[in-house]
């Protein structure tokens, strides 16, 4: 009677202490979310509830050019415009989404990070324990909700701050917006600001947790760039969404000690809005970043203007989600006029969809590239998810000449490794192969590492139909399961 009585004391105690830490995580959590500014069209696809309170959601165009070129995504390829949501919040939080018009029986959260989402006929609910962007897909590529949970902010600035250019909640229309030395850019929550911004000079910062939006200007006809940087040192930009891009969104020209950090990239609407572009710049990261894209999610290009160091150098991409539509993830080369782009590391990266090569290397103009690692990258393959599929590789490695480049030579290409690259999903027959070819005797291909490069759940080997290595290439390696490939890259 005695030891009943203990168990049952000790379940009642242990009963009790459950719930007041419950409530204790409870009161911990805090979710800042942020109302849509009047005359805002919203998304009548979802609704989204964070710990019972509502947030706003948006819409992110797709294919929206007229008369487009015959190689630019059709309006109805992809199923239209998608939606996004953003909040703020610490602790845990659970998620209540409802799609209002399909259903989720086919439902797939992109990462999944181990998310374990409970499903009651149109309505999906799940908690996140730490800041998360996730794609909510109840029909794979078609008009899915991106969520973008954020951490909280910390110290913004206030309007009147010295220094600031201060942008509250609302619609705003300023065309065009110069920042410069010393200053800082704040869009605040719940703003829309349209135009574009332009950055030069030192110690520049642009934060907040609003949306920079393009929509207003048709394809290539924008004030200048959605955001673009020229001769400028030590910029940081954090927080904030980017809709929307008439042309590149955020091109970063002869510049050094850039950090770009939690923005979010809703493009896809003309043909040639890449994501981010460093070009001639140094020392540039892009951290914790989501990019949607029609055009390469991240192109690096050695665009010459003729300054004291043209390379492109030192340039770090990690703990990112992309998405390209049409074009290429990872595009190196294409524009080439300098003479190196090297010390490169694209890690620890999610790419949820992608159409082309999600990884073209093709130097030319004598440029060099060297010295990167591609490591901890997941792909994810939808097969006819896209328009035509014009490449079908994974990987392609190959100096060339294009229509794009001035001197008509092409580059060449070393010291590059593959590591942990997963590729799962959907299989194509014959589809995402790994090419490697020099131009010639002088333009090779040399000291090329994969190591454990995963093609639908086999490690590739250089024998295998989905490896073409070809000629004017020299040490290329297969590393097998469990053998070291050397010391990483360092950006």
């Amino acid at each position: 009677m005695h030891d009943c009585f203990h168990y049952i004391t000790m379940t009642t105690r242990l009963a009790v202490w459950s719930a007041v830490l419950s409530a204790a995580t409870v009161a911990a959590a805090r979710v800042v979310t942020y109302p849509a500014p009047h005359g805002e069209p919203l998304s009548q696809d979802y609704t989204l509830e964070v710990n019972g309170e509502p947030v706003a959601i948006y819409l992110a165009k797709l294919a929206d050019v007229q008369n487009p070129p015959p190689w630019a995504l059709k309006p109805g390829q992809l199923g239209g415009p998608y939606s996004f949501a953003y909040f703020d919040f610490s602790g845990s939080v659970t998620l209540k989404i409802t799609s209002l018009k399909k259903p989720l029986d086919k439902l797939v959260i992109r990462p999944s990070y181990g998310i374990r989402p409970v499903v009651q006929g149109n309505t999906v609910t799940f908690t996140l324990d730490q800041p998360r962007k996730i794609s909510i897909e109840p029909d794979g590529v078609r008009e899915p909700l991106l969520v973008f949970a954020n951490p909280l902010e910390i110290d913004p600035p206030r309007k009147g701050d010295p220094g600031v250019i201060y942008y509250g909640p609302g619609i705003h229309k300023p065309v065009n917006i110069k920042v410069s030395s010393g200053q800082t850019l704040y869009l605040a929550g719940g703003a829309i600001v349209k135009g574009g911004v332009a950055v030069s000079g030192r110690n520049v910062k642009i934060r907040g947790r609003g949306i920079l939006c393009g929509n207003d200007w048709p394809w290539r006809k924008g004030p200048g760039r959605l955001l673009g940087m020229n001769d400028a040192v030590n910029v940081s930009v954090e927080g904030i969404i980017l809709r929307g891009a008439w042309s590149w969104t955020l091109p970063i020209y002869n510049c050094h000690s850039v950090n770009i950090t939690n923005v979010k990239i809703c493009g896809g609407r003309n043909p040639n809005d890449d994501g981010i572009n460093p070009c001639n710049s140094q020392h540039v990261v892009i951290r914790d970043c989501f990019i949607r894209t029609d055009d390469d999610c991240i192109a690096i290009k050695g665009i010459k203007f003729g300054t004291a160091n043209d390379n492109v150098e030192h340039i770090l991409v990690e703990d990112c989600l992309l998405w390209c539509d049409r074009a290429r993830v990872f595009l190196l080369g294409h524009e080439g006029r300098a003479p190196f782009m090297r010390h490169i590391v694209l890690r620890n990266l999610d790419i949820l969809h992608f159409n082309m090569t999600p990884f073209l290397f093709e130097p030319g103009e004598e440029m060099c590239i060297e010295d990167v690692l591609v490591e901890n990258v997941r792909l994810n393959a939808t097969k006819g998810g896209g328009p035509k599929q014009i490449y079908r590789n994974l990987i392609a490695l190959h100096p060339v000449v294009n229509q794009y480049m001035r001197n008509k030579v092409p580059g060449r290409i070393k010291n590059i490794t593959f590591r942990n690259v997963t590729l799962a999903g959907q299989q194509e027959q014959n589809g995402y192969s790994v090419w490697v070819k020099g131009a010639d005797a002088t333009h090779t291909v040399t000291d090329v590492i994969f190591d454990n490069v995963t093609w639908f759940g086999r490690v590739l080997e250089q024998n295998d139909p989905q490896v073409r290595i070809e000629a004017n290439t020299e040490n290329i390696r297969f590393v097998p399961p469990g053998h070291r490939s050397g010391p990483a890259a360092r950006p």
